[in-house]
């Protein structure tokens, strides 16, 4: 039931245990009628996204300190591992600038604050099930890619080392 071509939508590759499951982060970002926005998410932790959003707003110039924005993790679904940090940066990104991102790719990696995409565990068989659900697009750490077996699937990876090549890579 996720919408196409809708903004502030992305799919992540998280685990639930250790098996790995696509899931639908969405985001909300508004212009709000008071000086300082309203947060609140649901099935993410608040703290983290408020780090991501800081890091954004240093890193990338980003000005949201007077936006509401609003996190959901579709299905009820509660998501609390690192590597779903480039997800929630993209989807809040997508809101922000009113951008799609393709519904064919799948998005996972930690962020750090400094900007960068760390490398994150069990990356194949992640990918493994997001041919399975028949993406064709995975924007995932570089560093993950490396040790990555030759996969023979036609699903395009694009490593990326920071929030900001994941930007262009996505926009």
């Amino acid at each position: 039931e996720r919408p196409v071509g809708a903004a502030g939508s992305v799919v992540v590759a998280a685990l639930e245990g250790s098996r790995p499951i696509l899931v639908e982060l969405q985001a909300l970002v508004s212009s709000s009628q008071y000086g300082t926005g309203k947060r609140m998410t649901v099935g993410v932790d608040a703290n983290r996204v408020s780090l991501l959003m800081a890091m954004l707003e240093k890193r990338l110039g980003m000005h949201l300190i007077g936006d509401d924005v609003y996190l959901n993790v579709a299905g009820g679904i509660e998501l609390d591992e690192p590597a779903v940090d480039l997800g929630l940066v993209a989807a809040i990104v997508s809101s922000y600038r009113n951008r799609a991102i393709d519904e064919r790719t799948v998005v996972f990696g930690e962020v750090g604050l400094a900007g960068e995409v760390r490398a994150i565990s069990q990356a194949s068989s992640r990918l493994r099930e997001a041919v399975a659900m028949g993406f064709r697009r995975a924007v995932l750490p570089q560093t993950n890619i490396a040790g990555l077996p030759a996969l023979d699937d036609g699903l395009e990876l694009v490593g990326v080392r920071s929030v900001a090549e994941a930007i262009d890579a996505l926009f």
